[in-house]
């Protein structure tokens, strides 16, 4: 499963990953010169050493009054010495060194010019006729050190430069994009029944086409719902209008028939034009519930709609319903139309199907969990799951046309807000239980 990243964070990490790698490699590149300019400086420090010292040498080889072979300079005081030197004659005779020389480091052939051995850097000059030759040397191991210690010297402000850079690229980036996650923040926080338009006016030009199309999207899903609701109420009134007044006519017409044969049969069509037109009513609100219109853009209290409508069921079926209402609103943003559908397909399903004897608990509590009980023979499992679907019913003699349940979970799935179907009742060992939270969505 792909991981998605945040485009803040890439461009965070990644800005400052890239900053990082061209410090070190202009670090690096700058260390390359520094030791490159610095080994000239050395070079021309060891060869003007020499210079200097060879005439000093022979100016005092030459005045001695007698041959008093090696002598060693002697020093003014005790100190690390970088440049060591030898003075040799033509045999190869240590004439004069340095006060810390070494002579194995110095090689047996003289060599004019620069050279170097495994461990140190060599000069050597040439004075009276070649008959006396001066070698000065450095260490290598100085020179490594001295660059070693400018590369460190370049390398330790990175210590503080790259988090001051990560800080600062993660700054840009944040004021950069905060239109952006504010565009991102608008989109996620509203409701699936808001349609408004987002706005566009404030983001970058890259990201404007996205909030147009959005903006575009949202303009046609409007229409799109608005002609569904407006078929759907048309319909309503085109298709109740013809049938209430053929009930009518028909109710009429067994007034005046006496023939019981006759009376009969226009009994028949009185149930199922009541049957037809009862089924053409839970279509239509099959139709609504399915249209996406279970979800408002304002929240609204849920508590006087469903009293309203246990109130009307009690006028009907006086003693069946026990009710149970919060003392305070319980705020939802499913739509109360859909609503007032929903509760009162539960609660139809559960008069027609539940045991006359035993009454309907109707609740909803504070929290927004709503739920229809009924007592009644329980549901097994295996038709327990077929029930949200159309036309299906469980084993009963009730008469109805399957499709209660439908229309509430679809109107629970419109919401985002999940429907539970239970058998038995919880805490008991019979009954049916409808369970649903009008607050919480998925």
């Amino acid at each position: 499963m792909a991981t998605r990243t945040s485009l803040q964070k890439t461009l965070g990490i990644g800005l400052t990953l890239g900053v990082t790698l061209l410090w070190l490699v202009g670090v690096t590149a700058s260390g390359l010169v520094a030791q490159h300019e610095m080994n000239e400086v050395f070079d021309s420090a060891l060869e003007e050493t020499a210079q200097r010292i060879l005439p000093l040498a022979v100016t005092d080889i030459l005045n001695r009054e007698n041959d008093t072979g090696n002598q060693r300079a002697p020093a003014l005081k005790d100190h690390d010495e970088y440049l060591t030197y030898l003075v040799r004659d033509e045999q190869g005779n240590l004439l004069l060194r340095s006060h810390d020389a070494n002579p194995e480091v110095f090689g047996t052939t003289p060599i004019e010019g620069f050279s170097n051995t495994s461990t140190h850097r060599l000069y050597g000059a040439f004075a009276v006729s070649n008959t006396i030759y001066l070698e000065v040397a450095e260490p290598l191991a100085h020179r490594r050190e001295s660059a070693l210690e400018a590369g460190l010297a370049l390398l330790m402000p990175l210590v503080v430069l790259i988090p001051v850079s990560l800080l600062g690229v993660w700054w840009i980036v944040r004021l950069s994009l905060r239109k952006v996650v504010d565009f991102q923040q608008d989109i996620e926080s509203r409701g699936a029944g808001d349609l408004t338009p987002v706005a566009e006016n404030q983001l970058p030009r890259e990201f404007k086409p996205i909030a147009i199309a959005v903006n575009r999207l949202l303009e046609r899903l409007h229409r799109a719902l608005e002609s569904e609701r407006s078929f759907t109420a048309n319909s309503a009134h085109e298709l109740r209008t013809p049938l209430a007044t053929a009930l009518a006519k028909v109710q009429r017409l067994k007034t005046r028939i006496f023939d019981d044969q006759v009376k009969k049969n226009v009994t028949e069509i009185e149930e199922a034009l009541r049957s037809l037109s009862t089924l053409s009513g839970k279509l239509l609100e099959l139709a609504k519930a399915e249209g996406g219109g279970a979800l408002s853009q304002n929240p609204h209290d849920l508590v006087p709609v469903l009293a309203i409508i246990v109130r009307d069921f009690e006028d009907q079926v006086p003693g069946r319903i026990v009710q149970s209402l919060p003392e305070q609103e319980v705020s939802s943003f499913l739509d109360p139309d859909a609503f007032a559908i929903l509760v009162r397909n539960l609660i139809e399903n559960a008069l027609k199907h539940g045991s006359p004897n035993q009454p309907v608990e109707v609740s909803l509590e504070d929290n927004g969990t709503l739920r229809v009980c009924n007592g009644g023979d329980s549901v097994p499992p295996d038709q327990l799951i077929l029930l949200r679907n159309r036309f299906t019913r469980s084993k009963t003699d009730a008469s109805g046309s399957g499709l209660g349940l439908a229309i509430a979970d679809a109107i629970a799935k419109g919401a985002g807000m999940p429907l539970h179907l239970r058998s038995p009742v919880t805490g008991r060992q019979d009954g049916f239980e409808v369970v649903m939270n009008v607050i919480n969505t998925w």
